[in-house]
């Protein structure tokens, strides 16, 4: 059966729907900034956040917020724009960007170029709300197999065709996106040593960085203080789009 793409502005009964997405690490889950807006997206930008149904199930979700660019790309990533962006709603600043949060794809519907359907999809709800950029702070398919080589050095590699070697950062460039830099700081967790020995297994029990599964780079560990923090690196990548 086709893949349907649709607003939540035009199905809002299907923002919350469940889908089943096989791999995120679990300390990925325990991101204050998400805990504290990721659930307001959909409500407050219905119109660039979408549901992807075959027949009557929900396959796949994605989610941008709007707001209005500045000069820079912020080093603080996911978690400085989305700030940003809920920012100038409660200020009545009007957008003029959306920044791609997230795409999800159910488990069982993953490598069959659905990903690739809804960054496409994205970057034309952007258009026909009268923006003219889609960016995304990109978490690289790849990257956690190399946690120690600098997000800078892996984000320019590049095939023999001229495309990034990384499948994610491939399916941005194919569709018209182009690596602007890196976010630093996209996406922090920070936790007691308790918290990150539950979320990973991992003992925790030597200062220094420590590599767990999932982690785009490693985590910096003190004992002394009883805290561990990490600090995830991406990739900004730019789609610009004319609205005429």
């Amino acid at each position: 059966m086709p893949v349907e793409i649709t607003t939540v502005a035009d199905r809002p009964e299907l923002a919350n729907a469940d889908i089943d997405v096989h791999g995120w690490p679990e300390f990925m889950r325990h991101n204050r900034v998400s805990e504290a807006y990721f659930a307001q997206v959909p409500s407050t930008f219905p119109e660039t956040c979408l549901i992807a149904t075959v027949g009557d199930r929900v396959v796949a979700d994605a989610h941008a917020v709007q707001f209005a660019r500045r000069s820079d790309f912020p080093p603080g990533g996911w978690e400085q724009v989305v700030v940003r962006a809920f920012t100038d709603v409660r200020r009545g600043v009007g957008p003029d960007s959306a920044c791609a949060l997230h795409i999800s794809v159910a488990q069982d519907c993953q490598n069959q170029g659905i990903a690739a359907l809804m960054l496409a999809a994205l970057r034309q709800a952007a258009a026909d709300v009268g923006l003219d950029v889609l960016d995304a702070p990109v978490r690289p398919t790849h990257k956690h197999l190399e946690p120690r080589t600098s997000m800078a050095e892996y984000a320019a590699r590049t095939g023999a065709d001229g495309l990034p070697c990384d499948p994610w950062l491939r399916t941005h460039v194919r569709a018209g996106g182009k690596i602007a830099g890196i976010a630093p700081a996209s996406w922090v967790v920070a936790g007691s040593l308790a918290e990150w020995r539950s979320w990973t297994g991992l003992p925790f029990d030597r200062s220094g960085p420590v590599e767990v599964e999932g982690g785009l780079v490693p985590v910096d560990c003190d004992v002394a203080a009883d805290r561990a923090v990490y600090v995830e690196p991406n990739v900004w990548v730019r789609h610009e789009f004319s609205t005429a």
